[in-house]
């Protein structure tokens, strides 16, 4: 806790409001953050426990401004599990976001597409998850002033706001696709063998993030909207071989949709909590 007051003070020096939406922006989604109004950028090296991402596509700040009315602190970049460290390293910057007075947390990521409808670029709502990462960042002592022992996990994912989600793409034009997203612990991509194997559990789309700080989220109330960007199809799929590279190439190539999807996710949960507070 002391930890997480060294942070939030750090951050509230920088950006003395509260925030209302916590956004965690995956490989090559970073972008969305420029969207911001009156935009407060502090590299993660500047507050106090947090880590800098070592993966291409994770720029290391964390942005903070207004969107629809409401504050939101966007990281460009997550820490990773692969990355050696963790679980409650990986979620760390979830609980000082709760501390900051975030009520919504958006988290989105590139993944690799199992179900074979889905083609490189597609958007997907994630509905469910599978935690296949061998791990939980809530092991360990319990958290009382954050949460139970024994968080529910029925809807991990708000259906409200998926609803909201679904909304937000009719009106943009942007297709969203839907399905469970599997957590790996990776960094090695899934063989194709492993991805039979998702395919068989009920996995659409596999990847190596996500799934912690939804638990985590979950654990403090949080409500949560995730979306996937499948930047390439998982092994086995096709032939082709699988490198970040192709990762990079396809959020870039998304880039617009996907700013413009979550754009208007924000200024529609914007209307929906001025509406509740009218």
């Amino acid at each position: 806790m002391q930890r997480i007051t060294e942070s939030e003070t750090l951050i509230r020096s920088r950006y003395n409001l509260p925030i209302d939406v916590a956004v965690v922006l995956g490989s090559g989604l970073g972008d969305f953050a420029d969207e911001l109004h009156n935009r407060v950028v502090i590299p993660y090296n500047e507050i106090p426990h947090f880590h800098q991402s070592s993966v291409a596509g994770h720029a290391g700040n964390l942005v903070l401004g207004s969107l629809g009315g409401l504050h939101l602190a966007c990281m460009q970049g997550r820490f990773h599990f692969y990355e050696g460290h963790s679980m409650q390293e990986v979620t760390y910057p979830i609980r000082v976001f709760k501390k900051l007075g975030a009520r919504f947390l958006l988290v989105t990521n590139a993944a690799g597409g199992i179900n074979t409808s889905f083609k490189p670029g597609t958007l997907m709502l994630i509905n469910d998850h599978l935690n296949l990462m061998g791990d939980n960042p809530l092991v360990g002592k319990n958290w009382d002033e954050f949460g139970p022992r024994f968080p529910d996990m029925s809807e991990a994912y708000s259906k409200k706001l998926r609803d909201l989600a679904k909304e937000a793409s009719k009106s943009t034009t942007v297709e969203l696709a839907e399905g469970v997203y599997a957590g790996l612990r990776g960094p090695t991509y899934e063989t194709p063998a492993e991805i039979r194997m998702l395919r068989t559990l009920g996995a659409d789309a596999v990847g190596m993030s996500t799934v912690p700080e939804v638990i985590v989220a979950n654990h403090m109330s949080m409500d949560v909207l995730g979306i996937s960007c499948i930047t390439n199809m998982a092994a086995g799929t096709t032939d082709q071989k699988l490198d970040h590279a192709e990762v990079m190439e396809t959020a870039d190539r998304v880039r617009t949709q996907f700013i413009g999807l979550l754009s208007e996710i924000v200024n529609r949960l914007a209307l929906q909590e001025q509406k509740a507070h009218v």
